[in-house]
């Protein structure tokens, strides 16, 4: 397994849960094409598998995340993470900051992600390099600490990810 960057922390928070994965479900693509239609298997199994692990709280390094309400998929979100991993694997660097500078911030505020008419707004991201599978990336995002306080994040309220190449982006956002 390549090595996981850490998820990067803006107004947010950016292990082992001990909680069996579902078997449904399918494997990420073998390609470079991302997914972007909406309610795919590739959203659904993700959405599956990280609200399972909300609905029943899980250790993050040594500490108790109780249990949150669970994430919907925003396509804007996804966008923000579609481009990301296009450009690392395009451009070949894995960073949650891009060769040009922009944050996830920027990226997720870019596609449409924006406080505007908010009172709330909360974004992080989690990136990794060389899983083959969703199951593979989630488990690595959960051995963790600061990918699993992401996922466990009560702040956060939607999710977007993508995968390009085994380039993996998963975007969080929180709006009230």
């Amino acid at each position: 397994m390549k090595l996981l960057a850490t998820g990067f922390f803006l107004l947010i928070l950016l292990n082992s849960c001990g909680i069996p994965f579902p078997t449904a479900g399918t494997q990420a693509r073998q390609n470079t094409q991302s997914t972007t239609q909406p309610g795919n298997a590739f959203q659904q199994e993700f959405l599956q598998r990280i609200n399972t692990i909300r609905s029943k709280g899980c250790n993050c390094g040594n500490t108790f995340m109780p249990p949150v309400p669970s994430l919907t998929w925003n396509t804007q979100l996804e966008t923000a993470a579609f481009l990301h991993a296009r450009d690392m694997n395009r451009q070949k660097y894995f960073s949650h900051v891009s060769k040009s500078g922009r944050t996830s911030k920027d990226r997720i505020m870019n596609a449409g992600y924006t406080i505007k008419g908010f009172s709330h707004y909360a974004v992080g991201e989690n990136i990794a390099w060389g899983q083959r599978s969703i199951k593979e990336v989630m488990e690595g995002w959960l051995k963790s600490e600061g990918h699993c306080r992401n996922l466990m994040n009560a702040s956060f309220r939607e999710v977007g990810i993508s995968m390009e190449n085994y380039y993996w982006v998963q975007d969080f956002g929180g709006r009230r």
